[in-house]
């Protein structure tokens, strides 16, 4: 977990070559994800075109430097247009004011912090009339580019402090871990019962045969495990957009999962289901 004023200024170092690419300028927030999508990047010889690194692309964001395999990490927002316009709505988190959605003052935000893994912003510090809190993440409904909307019911969301809040974290990532090791598991058990099914190369006869006696048992095992993955995964929300095996997106960002959507990411196979699990909420 690191705070945005620890990324701003770090220099960005190309592992390839051990060079230095140029250094943080800001970062890009995509409110409707409630993430870091982009670093721009700042550079003497980049006066004209805007600069920026995927934040999918980052390797490591450590005390002295962040990281990226190569130089080809870096993209130009202009030749990307959903880049631009993230840049363009100028989202702004540190110095906003916090309010309800039904239009009660909160206070303002005075830093917030970041999951250096996968750019997801964690919660903020919120400065109160009399106090300073911690707010997660889960409380807030909209990052606006002046205002930021949180829930009727944010008090009891409030931390005493920033350690309260990565532990938090800590929680959930290895709930996380655990959702991943379960799905995972019953995800090979599913592939091996599949294989069971499959006749082996001897006699043809023999194979049928094996196919005949397998066959309802090890259906049976299959669907079970199918059932309990739905059962684990059902009315979860889902943190990120989910592809399937040609690229194209069949569970969005904030989806609350269905029978329906669990079914269809097991149809994709394992290795889908698997993301899927791992890209959840945990309550």
């Amino acid at each position: 977990m690191k705070k945005s004023n620890q990324i701003l200024g770090l220099p960005i170092i190309s592992i390839a070559d051990g060079q230095q690419v140029g250094s943080v300028k800001s970062l890009v927030i995509n409110p409707d994800k409630g993430s870091i999508d982009f670093l721009t990047i700042e550079h003497d010889d980049w006066q004209v075109s805007v600069k920026a690194i995927p934040f999918k692309k980052v390797v490591g964001i450590g005390e002295y430097a962040v990281t990226v395999e190569s130089e080809s990490a870096i993209i130009d927002l202009n030749e990307i247009p959903i880049a631009n316009q993230l840049v363009n709505k100028k989202i702004k988190i540190n110095g906003t004011k916090v309010m309800t959605r039904k239009g009660e003052l909160i206070g303002e935000v005075t830093e917030y912090y970041v999951d250096e893994d996968n750019g997801q912003i964690l919660g903020t510090m919120l400065k109160l009339p009399s106090n300073e809190v911690a707010l997660p993440s889960t409380a807030v409904l909209t990052f606006g580019k002046d205002i930021i909307i949180v829930k009727e019911d944010v008090q009891k969301y409030f931390l005493n402090s920033i350690e309260e809040l990565n532990q938090d974290v800590k929680s959930e990532k290895n709930a996380t871990a655990e959702r991943y090791a379960e799905i995972e598991e019953s995800s090979h058990m599913a592939a091996t019962s599949i294989d069971a099914v499959l006749p082996q190369k001897s006699d043809p006869f023999e194979g049928v045969q094996m196919r005949t006696e397998a066959q309802p048992s090890s259906s049976s095992e299959v669907q079970s495990i199918k059932s309990k993955q739905i059962d684990i995964l059902k009315g979860k929300t889902v943190t990120k957009d989910i592809y399937d095996k040609n690229g194209n997106i069949i569970i969005s960002s904030g989806t609350v999962l269905t029978e329906e959507d669990i079914v269809k990411a097991q149809e994709e196979g394992p290795s889908v289901i698997v993301e899927l699990s791992m890209n959840v909420d945990s309550e």
